[in-house]
């Protein structure tokens, strides 16, 4: 990934936390990382978890921002929110996954909020 696209994502991420802290949102953690791979933002809403994926484009060239996270990433995540679960002993919590989708238009970001984006895969279930 280049520096420029890193970057970019870095600024979609900024983007996302101010948009979900407006809304209500208290984060938790960002860029948690395992072994099975990262989460952009852990945050809290009202009595929920929520893992979010933040995905940013500037255009529509690969399609909507949230098609890019497909079954294998999904897999990813979940698998990287059951670490988290698991390591502060949150098993018990509700929680969900969420997408941040952001869209920038004539420089101004568009943000989707995806509130139950997917659901865990019945085969991360410790």
């Amino acid at each position: 990934m280049s520096k420029a696209h890193l970057e970019f994502a870095k600024f979609g991420e900024e983007k996302a936390v101010d948009f979900l802290k407006a809304n209500g949102y208290k984060i938790i953690k960002q860029n948690y990382k395992t072994k099975f791979g990262e989460i952009d933002i852990i945050a809290k809403e009202k009595d929920t978890l929520v893992f979010l994926e933040v995905k940013t484009r500037r255009t529509d060239t690969f399609g909507e921002p949230e098609t890019a996270v497909d079954r294998f990433k999904q897999g990813q995540i979940s698998k990287t929110a059951l670490c988290y679960l698991k390591e502060n002993n949150l098993l018990d919590e509700k929680a969900r996954f969420d997408i941040v989708a952001i869209r920038y238009i004539d420089q101004a970001p568009q943000i989707n909020l995806i509130k139950n984006a997917f659901e865990l895969d019945n085969k991360y279930i410790y």
